[in-house]
């Protein structure tokens, strides 16, 4: 593991707070300086994650060696604690991050609440560095990819059988291809960080879904 990835797994236990807190905030704020960061992006999972890094892998960009740190929230309710401890009144590093449409409340919320602008629009968030997926970034590569070309990921991966029968469960009746392929990823741990990281990777750039997109521009 490098210094950033040190200072992912830092920070994420400096917020988490706790008796271990007090030390994974001085190892952060030492790796920070090490590191070179510059900037913090704040995504609700790990597969939000895998998905940053590895579009920015195809476009030839190393985010840990620009001093770029991508860091999974473990849930969009976490945020205010990370923009407190990355932002103007912590580390004071450029944020930006990566949030579902649902969610944007609260990312919202917490940049307000520390003082990065005011009565935040979606516009506004945008303007900051914060990009809202419609749903979530598994709808929105689906939209984007369309469900045959996804199929044929899950064909590579040696799960179509396993999405056959997940298809033909009762409770999943009714329900389009793109809902299934939706749900199938959600499924079991891990699935949603393997389908991130092999759909962005396999994807034509023409498609790439626009947060992503956008995210990886500004930063």
């Amino acid at each position: 593991m490098n210094d950033m990835g040190r200072f992912r797994q830092a920070v994420v236990e400096w917020a988490a707070g706790g008796a271990e807190a007090s030390g994974a905030g001085a190892a952060a704020r030492e790796l920070a300086a090490g590191a070179g960061l510059r900037t913090v992006v704040l995504v609700e999972g790990g597969s939000d994650q895998v998905a940053v890094e590895a579009l920015a892998a195809r476009h030839g960009r190393d985010l840990d060696m620009e001093g770029v740190s991508v860091v999974p929230l473990g849930g969009a309710t976490s945020v205010g604690r990370f923009v407190d401890l990355c932002g103007p009144q912590g580390l004071d590093v450029r944020l930006a991050g990566l949030c579902d449409v649902a969610e944007e409340r609260f990312f919202r919320r917490a940049l307000e609440r520390a003082g990065i602008g005011s009565d935040l629009a979606v516009d506004d968030l945008e303007l900051l560095g914060f990009f809202l997926c419609d749903a979530d970034l598994e709808d929105e590569l689906i939209r984007s990819l369309g469900a045959d070309l996804i199929q044929q990921v899950v064909e590579e991966q040696g799960e179509m059988r396993a999405f056959r029968t997940f298809q033909n469960q009762p409770a999943q009746r009714g329900w389009s291809v793109e809902q299934h392929l939706h749900r199938f990823m959600g499924t079991h741990a891990g699935r949603k960080a393997q389908y991130a990281r092999e759909l962005v990777t396999g994807l034509d750039l023409d498609r790439t879904p626009p947060p992503l997109e956008r995210l990886l521009a500004h930063v």
